[in-house]
């Protein structure tokens, strides 16, 4: 007794489990799509290998140990034959002209930024690649219900035709057609699970999940209009964009690596000191004093074959690129934002005029069809044509207010803006 009651604990928390993983909203889909990106992990490594390489070359060069013997005899190599024989310790040390290391610190801390704004931006592109292959779903689960419905309807009709048929009120080609329409529905069904079966694939790929695991979807019949005609598109990508603010911050790295560049111009300084000992000398055994040397080098840049100078001019170069490519990012936003305005727009007018006219009265004329056929009063095609037109339109509508949220998921992509 008590083990059946453990089995049943266990099939109920399974269940619950299941249930829940189930029931998961579409912002808790795109957080985890994120979440376990590799696509976001390796631009994370690649973030912590730039900050890890800012301290390469921004820090004081090695300093040089040296080891060595100064005018050792040929003839005996003793170091008490000549008071000249030293035994030498030398340090040196060079010191890059002063600035030189800031500037390449701040150069290369920049990349840093860079690589976070390309995080935020691959951030912002999973979610809306995860929304859209949502709706997408959402969509292909309502043409199903809409087409089982319709299927369910058909059968109907079809049990109408056959009682006429019986009574030799209504002809064999209705029966056959009626039957046909009723094929052709379980074969768009069909479809329609077999499409809905890939994107869940799509989904889970992007949850690293099983292929086959479930997802729920909610009904979004009921969808906020965005008010494009007050908003300010190109305003909010400029101020928003990951991609643009990673152009920018390009830019600045580009003058900073000039700025860097400039210092090669300035000479280093080269700080040595050398210690040497001294034996006495043993024919005299006479006490020597050790010697102390210090020298004080300094680099000659004199550019030779314009190496510095062609170092600046390309970091120039480099500026008006990336200043450039920001005006290609913007100039492509602008005509993509045009387009979208007017889809939006479109979009709404047509979910409205399908809403408000062309369903409720596909309605009406099919109920007013099919209480005419039964009487005589009109062919049995007619209602046919009229059960067609209403799942067309229904299916037309809730595409419609998808391909909307689509477009919407792209404009908070293309901005960086939630709406």
């Amino acid at each position: 007794m008590r083990t059946d009651l453990l089995k049943i604990l266990i099939a109920a928390i399974l269940f619950a489990s299941n249930t829940a993983a189930q029931y998961e909203s579409l912002d808790e889909l795109a957080n985890i799509a994120i979440e376990v990106s590799p696509k976001i992990k390796m631009l994370e490594a690649k973030r912590d290998a730039a900050f890890n390489r800012i301290e390469i070359n921004s820090n004081m060069p090695d300093p040089v140990l040296t080891l060595g013997l100064v005018n050792m005899p040929t003839n005996s190599f003793s170091f008490t034959q000549e008071p000249m024989t030293q035994k030498v310790v030398g340090l040196m040390q060079s010191f890059p002209f002063p600035g030189s290391l800031t500037a390449f610190e701040e150069a290369n801390a920049i990349d840093t930024l860079i690589v976070d704004e390309e995080i935020n931006d691959a951030v912002n592109e999973i979610r809306m690649i995860t929304e859209q292959k949502y709706y997408e779903l959402s969509y292909l689960r309502r043409a199903i219900i809409l087409n089982e419905e319709s299927l369910t309807l058909l059968n109907k009709i079809s049990e109408v035709v056959s009682t006429k048929y019986t009574v030799a009120t209504a002809s064999q080609q209705n029966l056959i057609k009626v039957q046909l329409q009723i094929t052709t529905l379980m074969e768009k069904i069909e479809d329609l699970k077999s499409k809905e079966q890939s994107v869940i694939a799509d989904l889970n790929a992007l949850l690293l999940r099983d292929a086959s695991s479930q997802i729920y979807t909610v009904d979004l019949n009921e969808i906020k209009f965005l008010n494009t005609i007050n908003t300010n598109l190109d305003s909010l990508a400029y101020s928003n964009r990951p991609l643009l603010s990673g152009i920018k911050y390009a830019e600045r790295k580009s003058q900073l690596n000039q700025n860097e560049a400039e210092k090669k111009f300035y000479p280093n300084i080269n700080l040595q000191v050398q210690y040497g000992f001294r034996d006495k000398i043993a024919a005299t055994n006479t006490i020597l004093s050790d010697f102390l040397s210090v020298m004080v080098g300094v680099t000659l840049p004199l550019n030779y074959g314009g190496k510095y100078s062609s170092g600046v001019e390309e970091h120039i170069s480099m500026q008006e690129f990336y200043s450039q490519q920001y005006s290609l990012a913007l100039q492509n936003l602008r005509g993509r934002f045009g387009g979208i305005t007017s889809q939006l727009n479109s979009f709404k007018e047509r979910i409205k005029l399908f809403e408000e006219g062309l369903l409720p009265q596909a309605r009406q004329n099919f109920n007013s069809t099919l209480a005419s056929y039964q009487v005589d009063e009109v062919d049995f095609i007619n209602v046919i044509d009229a059960q067609d037109k209403i799942l067309k339109l229904g299916i037309n509508l809730y595409r419609l207010k998808i391909d909307y949220l689509k477009l919407v998921s792209e404009v908070e992509f293309l901005t960086g803006t939630e709406f």
